[in-house]
């Protein structure tokens, strides 16, 4: 079940995100598992996090953005090159 931010919404998390650091970084071995399961419990503590996707082209990293979103129903908040930002809402608040 995702949630669709609206534009002001997720013009609120762009700015909230620009002081983050990156806290998953996927390098040569793309999403495995173990990956998934760090962004997993990096969204549950945080709901907003920076992601940076390397050794990937254009193409690559989207397709890797549309299984994040997919698979641990995150929304793309915000991109510029290897970074993204990801939001899920936590199910306590």
């Amino acid at each position: 079940m995702k949630n669709i931010l609206s534009s002001i919404e997720k013009k609120a998390l762009r700015k909230k995100a620009y002081s983050l650091k990156p806290v998953v970084m996927i390098g040569q071995k793309g999403l495995t598992d173990a990956v998934l399961a760090e962004i997993d419990v990096s969204l549950h503590s945080h709901e907003l996090i920076k992601i940076r996707i390397r050794g990937a082209n254009k193409i690559e990293r989207y397709n890797l953005c549309l299984k994040i979103e997919q698979k641990l129903n995150a929304e793309l908040v915000h991109q510029i090159g290897f970074i993204k930002v990801f939001y899920r809402a936590n199910l306590k608040n």
